[in-house]
């Protein structure tokens, strides 16, 4: 059953895939990173990147905070369109806060060998 972008119900989800394709070899494992979306349908909404997948609010002495617009959050998290993310970076869309060497340091890594399968399945997830 699909769920809203960025409820409660969509990261209870999210987490459980997550926890499905994780392991300590995962790319990013061991980075955490502050994430704002601004414009949602909710209004900002607060949440984090640990160990690979997304968990609700903010964690305490996160070293990386990200700021973006709800569309553009939608179009790199779901649709894994790194494309709009560069695009929506050079244009000030998203704003980073803190040490960016972190999100360099996540991209560097690469994706988690299960990427396409993780996409497929936060589609499945999302309504559109």
């Amino acid at each position: 059953m699909p769920h809203q972008f960025l409820s409660d119900d969509w990261l209870t989800e999210v987490k459980k895939i997550g926890d499905e394709f994780r392991d300590e070899s995962t790319p990013g494992a061991d980075i955490t990173v502050n994430v704002t979306v601004t414009d949602t349908p909710e209004g900002d909404r607060e949440l984090h990147l640990n160990a690979g997948t997304f968990g609700p609010g903010h964690i305490e002495g996160a070293p990386t905070k990200l700021t973006l617009p709800y569309e553009v959050a939608k179009d790199m998290f779901v649709n894994g369109n790194q494309q709009a993310a560069m695009q929506a970076f050079m244009s000030g869309q998203i704003k980073v806060e803190g040490d960016m060497t972190k999100l360099m340091a996540m991209q560097a890594q690469g994706a988690n060998p299960n990427q396409a399968k993780i996409q497929e399945r936060l589609k499945e997830i999302t309504v559109v």
